[in-house]
Order: structure tokens, then C-alpha cells, then sequence
């Protein structure tokens, strides 16, 4: 059967709503999450929005998106009620996709658009930052909060600081407290930049920042069984994008103003659309609960799996040694670290696990990988942190962890090349650590480095020895 190439001339999707959503990031997690989201509050509310993406790095997929009108699929793949289900979506609410390395001046005209509303972000955990490179707003910004204030500046003076032109910001970087640390960046580069106070004051006042916690698993292309979902929908589509059924969006507007809030849920009917979201006053529960499970045994079970052999979240909880290794290191070292009712815990301990098991999914450990060591900082060392406390001792899965995360980062093991993907000052970082001899040197040079672990590790009574010993042991072949 002949496909046809996937746009909006080949599917007959004319654009018809008005971007009001202008979003950050087009990878794959965002594509599959709000956008899927978006595409359900078009259909089911009376939203009737697009969503135009801006590519946060040089080297993106703006042009495979535009090439394609802003058109994909989401295969969402999964199990309910002990059946198996599938879901096929054709996502119509994408614009396109504006590259502000190429076009600095276009990106900023975006802030002129009057319909604005939302803005919508997940550029990885080390993605929220400031750098005092930053000069002027006139120049394109290194970073993404850089790039934001810059666009918010230029929206600020088209529009003469008209309170009901500041928008609704929705980071979902795995973060805590995404939207108030997003704030206060934007703050420093005002600062930085000496923009006039009538600009701040219309950040602080009429801008509405939220903190957010988002969940799905989000495996990505479906490199192996692509041709499948080409042959189900009729087209050649380079842009699927796979993900689980299961989902939650939790959002706190930092804001008590209740007025505010409810004007928010109905600008943004997510709930009335049936989607599983939660507008409330703390996510702080919800966002441990999930970052040091969840997302917690997603970044432990990377290198112990990859140094293993194994590819794949699936095969990491199938195999009998990691797996066991991961409900353990969940049992006994992570969740005796959090506050809510043990009962609780173990159940959504145990749902994740199912999750892990969808055999529906092909969840890449690579995929995992990127940005591991800032990954490790938010979502383990918490929890390593918080069991030396509570229990003075040291939880040992969680530093094997640790320690397969260092010979990860060697980026070689037994003879083949680790594709590491992070940024270009911890890779260069490891490859200094690594042309060290000792492994007593490496191990010290890792852990004493705050600028990783916001604290320096060695200065634990007996940390130092037991990664170096876990190192030792995954060297020499023996497993946990």
C-alpha cells in the first residue's frame, strides 16, 4: 500500500485555531503530554487552541516537525483493568516550529500575538538556570529562562504593559518548585539586564507562574514497529511519538488569590475535558511521592542495567537480579524516606513496577540517560541523603547506583563506547576525572564535586569507600 507523507495537505487538517500556547521544548515527552493534551481540549471543550513550539537548542527537530505541518501521532500503549489497551491520536493543534537561532527577531514577534495565554516548558532538569553570560535581551540568550525574559520583555513593550496581556507560565521541568525557581531567574536577568521597574512589577504582579508535576512514560519513537502505526493510519509519519495511558498533570498556581485560580481552571478546562489533572494549593506530596519512586528508580536503574546488558526498563524489572534489585532499592532504601501512609507508598510503589512491565512499551534506557547526573541530583541523592539521617547508615542499592553511574560516565564498557548525552562541561568534567589511574582518585574527584551534588559527598563518614568498592565489584563481574 502506498503511504502518503504526513502534513496538513495530505490529511486534510487545515490550522483554523489561534496559537495560545506558545511552548518550549519539541521532543518527545511534551509532544505526547500537553500537546496530546491540547488536542483533547480542542476536540472535548471550547478551548480552541494552537500550540507554536520554540526549539530550545541549535541542533533540534524544527525542521522534521515543520516539514510535516506540526502534524503526529501519539500511540499511547497500556494496561487497564488487566486488559490490554491501545490508543491511536492524530495531534492537529501544533503551528510549527520557530528557531531562534536562526531567526532571533521572529522568535521575539511570537510575543506580539494577542491570544496568547500559556506558556508551556520542559528543557531537562538543568534546563532552568542563569548564566551571567547573558549580556542584553538584545542579543539571543544561551538560556531558556534567558530566552523567556527576553520574549517576555518584548511582549511587555508591544503591548505597553497591559495587565491582561501577561500570560499563565506551566514549566514542567522535574524540578521542585519549577515555576517559582523559573520566577526568580527571570528576576536575576532583569536585574542583570537593568529593565525598568514597570516590567518587573509586571512579572511579579500580573504574570501567574505554577508549579507543576507531570507524569507519563514516554518512550519516544517507535523505531521497531513504525511501520505498524504507518500501515494503521495511512501515512509515513517520522514523527510518532509512543507513550503509556496512564497520566497526571498536578498544577499549583503560585497564587492564593481563589478569583485567580478559578479563572485559570476555566481558561485551561483540562479537568472538564476528563484529562487526569489536579489544579491544588501543594504538590509538595505528589512531586516527592513521584520523583523518588518513579523517576527515582528510572535514573538508579540506568547504568545498573546498561553495565548489565540490558536495553531496556522492561528488561531491567524481567531480569532477575536488577529486578529484584530495583523493588528492594524501592522497599528498603527509598520509600522508608518519605511521610506519607505506608499502605499508600507501597501501592503506587507497586503500580509503578506495573508500569515499568507495560509490554507494550520499549522504554530505552539511553532515553532515560540524557542529563543523568543533574537526574541523579534531584530525583536519588534525596533519597540517599534522607536515609543517612533517618537511619545513620548508608543505603547500599542506592550507592551501587551511584557507583555504576561514575563507570557509566566513563563512556567505554568492555571495549564498546557508551553514546553519553549531556552537556559539554560534565562530560568534559568525567573525562578528566577518568584519566586518572586510581580509582580511589576518580571516586574522590566525583563525590567532592558540588556543582553536581550541591554538597560534597566525601565529607559522609564511609561514602567514599563504599562506591569505590561497589566500582570494584561491578569491575570485577560480581553483581549486588
Amino acid at each position: 500500500m502506498m503511504l502518503n507523507k504526513l502534513n496538513r495537505s495530505t490529511a486534510s487538517k487545515p490550522l483554523t485555531q489561534p496559537v495560545k500556547i506558545l511552548q518550549f521544548g519539541e521532543g518527545n515527552f511534551l509532544r505526547a503530554f500537553a500537546d496530546w493534551m491540547v488536542d483533547i481540549l480542542n476536540e472535548k471543550t471550547g478551548f480552541n487552541g494552537a500550540v507554536k513550539i520554540v526549539q530550545p537548542i541549535a541542533q533540534g527537530m524544527g525542521e522534521k516537525v515543520n516539514s510535516q505541518d506540526g502534524l503526529y501521532h501519539v500511540v499511547l500503549n497500556g494496561i487497564r483493568q488487566g486488559k490490554p489497551i491501545r490508543e491511536i491520536r492524530l495531534i492537529t493543534c501544533i503551528e510549527g516550529v520557530i528557531n531562534p537561532f536562526e531567526d532571533y527577531q521572529g522568535y521575539l514577534k511570537a510575543g506580539e500575538n494577542a491570544d496568547l495565554c500559556f506558556i508551556i516548558s520542559n528543557t531537562t532538569e538543568a534546563g532552568i538556570t542563569f548564566s551571567s553570560n547573558d549580556k542584553s535581551p538584545e542579543v539571543l540568550p544561551e538560556t531558556f529562562p534567558g530566552k523567556l525574559t527576553a520574549l517576555l520583555y518584548h511582549r511587555y513593550k508591544t503591548f505597553q504593559g497591559e495587565a491582561n496581556m501577561a500570560l499563565t507560565i506551566l514549566p514542567c521541568e522535574l524540578i521542585e518548585k519549577n515555576g517559582e525557581t523559573l520566577r526568580n531567574t527571570i528576576l536575576q536577568y532583569i536585574a542583570q539586564w537593568n529593565l525598568e521597574e514597570g516590567f518587573r512589577k509586571w512579572i511579579t504582579e500580573h504574570t501567574l507562574f505554577c508549579d507543576t508535576l507531570v507524569d507519563r512514560i514516554v518512550p519516544g519513537f517507535p523505531k521497531d514497529t513504525v511501520q505498524q502505526v504507518w500501515d494503521e493510519t495511512g501515512y509515513e509519519d517520522d514523527l510518532v511519538v509512543t507513550g503509556e495511558t496512564f497520566h497526571l498533570w498536578v498544577i499549583q498556581p503560585k497564587t492564593e488569590q481563589t478569583p485567580r485560580v478559578e479563572a485559570l481552571r476555566k481558561a485551561l478546562p483540562l479537568e472538564r475535558a476528563g484529562l487526569q489533572v489536579q489544579f491544588v494549593k501543594d504538590l509538595t506530596p505528589y512531586r516527592t511521592r513521584k520523583v523518588r519512586i518513579l523517576n527515582g528508580a528510572h535514573t538508579a536503574m540506568v547504568p545498573v542495567g546498561y553495565l548489565r546488558g540490558l536495553r531496556t526498563v522492561q528488561e531491567v524489572i524481567d531480569d532477575p537480579v536488577t529486578g529484584d534489585f530495583i523493588r528492594k532499592t524501592l522497599d528498603e532504601e527509598v520509600i522508608p524516606t518519605l511521610d506519607l501512609p505506608l499502605e499508600e507508598l507501597q501501592q503506587f510503589s507497586n503500580d509503578v513496577i506495573e508500569r515499568f512491565q507495560n509490554p507494550f512499551i520499549r522504554h530505552e534506557l539511553m532515553s532515560i540517560a540524557l542529563n543523568s547526573v543533574s537526574k541523579f541530583q534531584v530525583r536519588v541523592l534525596p533519597s540517599v541523603l534522607e536515609f543517612i539521617q533517618r537511619t545513620g547508615t548508608l543505603p547500599r542499592r542506592l550507592l551501587y547506583s551511584l557507583a555504576a553511574l561514575i563507570l557509566f560516565y566513563r563512556g567505554e564498557w568492555k571495549g564498546e563506547r557508551i553514546a553519553l548525552n549531556d552537556t559539554a562541561s560534565v562530560l568534559s568534567f568525567f573525562k578528566r576525572a577518568w584519566s586518572h589511574k586510581e580509582l580511589n582518585v576518580v571516586v574522590e574527584e566525583v563525590l567532592s564535586n558540588q556543582e553536581f551534588w550541591k554538597t560534597d559527598l566525601t565529607s559522609i563518614k564511609g561514602f567514599s569507600a563504599a562506591v569505590e568498592k561497589h566500582m570494584t565489584d561491578i569491575l570485577e563481574g560480581k553483581t549486588f
